[in-house]
């Protein structure tokens, strides 16, 4: 059976981040791609000039439409900018995709510090999707916004966030450790049954790191779509993202924050 990933997201005109990100890393893992538009974004490598929400209607109509059709077998989701769309993915996903591993990415601000979420989204966001998820995939600052706290300051710290977070209704949470300090980029994955892992790579220096987290999430639903257990599934997609990392500036895209390159293992 083909691997069908569904990514339900925001575009990004750029081409670096959403549903555009998404996509590319479905394909570079051999996952074919499948596509739900939650937003329209004006947007470059210097920022986001302008949001367009799709109305929550069709959002639904294009769910129905693509699990009608589609045997999906993985879910990511990215940017739900308002309440009422975040709702709307919610029952679409619980009348479609019970049996399918569910992998969320609360998209809250893009790597430009361009906010994309609402306040009242946040709430939401708890509430609707968080119980649906196999696997949330928040930032340190994402974490702290989902749980109304500070930033962690350090790995303990961004540990029992994690558990909180758990708490919250997710199966299992994985807490990334791109904006803090150090030699080293550690990632910390926690199952509800308090498994804990730790995926640490060398931190890059680079300004290319656009669309990271959309990529990451996407490597980690790819993994999953092609039968891959959850922590296999994570290590390949920490793996698979580093490389795009590394290898970002020699594609430069842009005047700010350039893309990391999906294509790293296939354009020689």
């Amino acid at each position: 059976m083909t691997p069908i990933a569904v990514t339900i997201a925001g575009s990004d005109s750029s081409g670096g981040a959403g549903i555009q990100a998404d996509l590319k890393t479905f394909a570079a893992l051999r996952v074919y791609g499948a596509s739900v538009i939650t937003a329209l974004t004006a947007q470059n490598t210097r920022g986001v000039q302008a949001i367009h929400d799709v109305p929550a209607d069709f959002i639904a109509a294009q769910i129905d439409s693509v699990f009608s059709d589609l045997a999906v077998t993985a879910v990511k989701i990215g940017m739900l900018s308002q309440a009422g769309v975040i709702e709307a993915v919610a029952d679409g996903l619980r009348r479609h995709a019970s049996r399918v591993p569910i992998v969320l990415d609360p998209v809250m601000v893009a790597t430009s510090g361009d906010r994309l979420i609402s306040e009242d989204a946040v709430e939401a966001l708890r509430r609707h999707l968080m119980p649906l998820a196999d696997l949330v995939t928040p930032n340190l600052p994402e974490a702290a916004t989902l749980l109304g706290a500070g930033t962690a300051a350090n790995e303990n710290e961004g540990v029992a966030q994690a558990r909180r977070l758990i708490g919250l209704g997710a199966r299992a949470v994985l807490i990334k450790g791109g904006h803090a300090e150090g030699s080293e980029s550690v990632d910390h994955l926690l199952c509800a049954d308090g498994t804990l892992r730790r995926f640490a790579s060398p931190r890059i220096a680079t300004r290319n790191s656009h669309g990271t987290g959309c990529t990451l999430s996407s490597a980690v639903a790819a993994g999953l779509a092609r039968g891959l257990p959850l922590t296999e599934a994570v290590g390949q997609a920490k793996r698979y993202v580093t490389a795009a990392i590394a290898a970002a500036d020699s594609v430069p895209v842009g005047s700010g924050h350039g893309p990391v390159h999906h294509f790293h293992a296939l354009w020689r």
